[in-house]
């Protein structure tokens, strides 16, 4: 049996109808700012048109996912991307805002069957941070392959 290191992109060939909705947190605005070029530079590679895509901005992580939630009733959307930056500090509160974030996202993609990538770091440092805004366009790129998924 073999095993393979990296996963296999496997990426819609035409996205351009899709509509897609973006949620970016405020807080550690640089960093955040970072992950919704690289998300809005992936969308363009794909082909998303920009009158397809909306952006809004929340205060921080924990309220992503009801930002999230109000997009997904809407029924506009193919797919979400949620894009947020929690760096550690010297109190539990870290902890418990990753909690809220990523099990917020998960909620909304399960509840309303739609996908949602994930694009919030939590990470140790600024410095980390920085050399993750990759991770915006990562968020898109599995939202968008899910979104095309078809049985």
């Amino acid at each position: 049996m073999q095993v393979k290191n990296k996963a296999q992109k496997r990426l819609p060939l035409q996205a351009g109808a899709f509509k897609v909705g973006l949620v970016t947190s405020r807080f550690n605005g640089e960093i955040t700012e970072g992950l919704l070029r690289s998300a809005k530079l992936a969308l363009k590679k794909y082909g998303v048109k920009e009158k397809n895509i909306a952006t809004v901005s929340v205060a921080g992580a924990v309220e992503i996912p009801f930002a999230l939630q109000k997009l997904a009733l809407a029924q506009r959307y193919d797919c979400l991307v949620a894009l947020g930056c929690v760096i550690r500090g010297e109190t539990p509160h870290f902890d418990y805002v990753c909690k809220m974030a990523q099990e917020g996202v998960l909620r909304v993609s399960q509840d309303f069957r739609l996908p949602v990538g994930f694009g919030v770091l939590t990470v140790f440092s600024v410095k980390q941070a920085r050399s993750r805004f990759h991770v915006g366009g990562e968020a898109v790129e599995a939202a968008l392959e899910l979104a095309s998924l078809q049985f």
